[in-house]
């Protein structure tokens, strides 16, 4: 339409409609500007890279060969194939005008540009829901491929038929074909989504279950503890009192005896009740005593061995600088406290020797006796207690041997890491499903937890064949397409 021939009112009136219609298109890219710099300074910074690298390289795909080939009109190719590098962003933040903006792509005298059309279709219509939506958007693209076709030939008369043909089976197998795959991908999706939901909330109902039994078991095991064992040893405590008060009339030299024979029984008590309110915690372990494995400590569980009758002498090497963790120190303790307590049970009197070293980093602790006297009559055992440090060790990630020597003495020796690395860590609960295993997400279980894609690969796996299936005629028709516009 020609403004000139208008009359003066009409012609303002159009200038005015034209002048609105631009500065409301220019007031919308300026709002769509303003609305995607917050969601890109929001994005990760390797989205950013990857997008950036994505424009970049389509821009490649399609001024590059132009150099190569000149095209019949230079200039709409080189627009057009910036064009197609807008819309490989958009695809992600605005997946459906990603969609409808395709069509004029198809019908563009750029044919290079034709091959990221079937990428933007599938990675945009993957991010439409509901899946109808991704086919109207489709449909509308493919229709404005037919009305640019027909509009073109109109205005440059020439074979129609064939150009029309030509561009509906480019939209059929760039812009079809991929809705149909990026619709079975978008469908795969939350599918994979929720099946990974339930299986972190089968997991956590799983530690839950496992900590509550625990917590069940330990809670007997203190009360039978509480009822047996408390009992027993209030009874020797009480009579031990007695036995001190009747040796310190009759007999002073036994007063000793005794009262070490009551200190026990009340120490092996509190013993008992730090225990009992540990099983009774809900934490699956807890943090050591700080005074356990110190040189006082273990000078004291010497001092109470010779004041039983036991000849041991303590030769420890640690310097103060070394500072082992409370862990390797609740350890040290143990192999003292097991040792001397075997050896007054199987030799008793035997001479003793502690000795507590730091060798680059390692604790060495070992306690060794002589053979026993002759007429002591050892006392019966089952290994349990070493059985028991072994096991300890073994979690700090040292070593433990104990066992005979030729000359009949025993010796018991344990290698510990003064900063141990590999700690096993307690069962705690699972986090929220929507809270990011930044770093690294623990899992806790009887079991590791099973992958998504095990427990759903029928219809995961399915729907990806699916798509990849329909990928492959899109792919076919590309290549004879480029193959074509080459050796044209």
């Amino acid at each position: 339409m020609d403004v000139r021939r208008l009359p003066p009112e009409r012609a303002r009136r159009a200038w005015a409609r034209a002048r609105s219609g631009t500065a409301h298109a220019v007031r919308s890219v300026r709002r769509e500007a303003a609305g995607a710099w917050p969601a890109v300074r929001r994005a990760p910074r390797r989205t950013v890279v990857a997008e950036t690298l994505a424009v970049v390289v389509t821009a490649a795909l399609g001024l590059v060969p132009l150099l190569l080939i000149r095209p019949e009109r230079p200039v709409l190719a080189v627009l057009e194939a910036l064009y197609a590098a807008c819309l490989m962003p958009l695809r992600r933040y605005r997946p459906v005008q990603a969609v409808l903006g395709t069509g004029p792509l198809l019908v563009g005298p750029n044919v290079w540009v034709m091959a990221v059309v079937p990428l933007i279709v599938l990675s945009a219509t993957r991010r439409i829901a509901p899946p109808r939506r991704a086919w109207r958007a489709a449909g509308i693209a493919c229709a404005v491929c037919v009305v640019l076709t027909i509009t073109g030939n109109l205005i440059v008369p020439g074979a129609w038929v064939e150009y029309l043909a030509g561009n509906a089976a480019s939209a059929v197998l760039l812009v079809l074909l991929p809705a149909l795959a990026g619709t079975l991908l978008g469908r795969r999706r939350p599918l994979v989504s929720l099946l990974r939901e339930r299986n972190t909330y089968l997991e956590q109902a799983r530690s839950l279950t496992a900590a509550a039994a625990r917590m069940e078991e330990r809670t007997r095991i203190a009360g039978e503890m509480h009822d047996l064992l408390g009992h027993r040893l209030s009874l020797i405590s009480v009579h031990a009192g007695a036995l001190e008060m009747a040796a310190a009339r009759q007999a002073p030299p036994l007063a000793g005896q005794a009262e070490l024979l009551r200190t026990t029984a009340g120490t092996a008590m509190e013993e008992l009740r730090d225990i009992l309110g540990l099983l009774r915690r809900e934490e699956a372990t807890s943090e050591p005593e700080r005074d356990r494995g110190t040189r006082d400590d273990v000078s004291a569980l010497v001092a109470e061995s010779r004041l039983a009758g036991v000849g041991v002498e303590l030769d420890w090497s640690v310097p103060d600088s070394a500072d082992p963790s409370p862990r390797t120190r609740q350890s040290m303790h143990r192999v003292v406290r097991e040792g001397l307590t075997n050896v007054l049970k199987h030799a008793s009197g035997a001479p003793t020797r502690v000795e507590i070293r730091n060798r680059d980093g390692v604790i060495e602790v070992s306690v060794t006796n002589e053979a026993p006297r002759e007429g002591r009559r050892p006392q019966p055992g089952n290994r349990s207690g070493l059985v028991g440090l072994e096991e300890r060790i073994a979690l700090l990630g040292g070593s433990f041997t104990a066992g005979p020597l030729p000359d009949g003495g025993f010796r018991v020796v344990a290698l510990l890491p003064s900063r141990p690395n590999g700690m096993p860590t307690a069962a705690v609960p699972l986090p929220p499903a929507s809270e990011p295993a930044g770093g690294r997400t623990v899992r806790t279980g009887t079991r590791p937890p099973l992958s998504t894609e095990v427990l759903t690969w029928p219809r995961v796996l399915g729907a990806g064949c699916a798509a990849a299936l329909v990928i492959l005629p899109t792919a076919t028709f590309l290549i004879i397409l480029l193959t074509t516009a080459v050796l044209r």
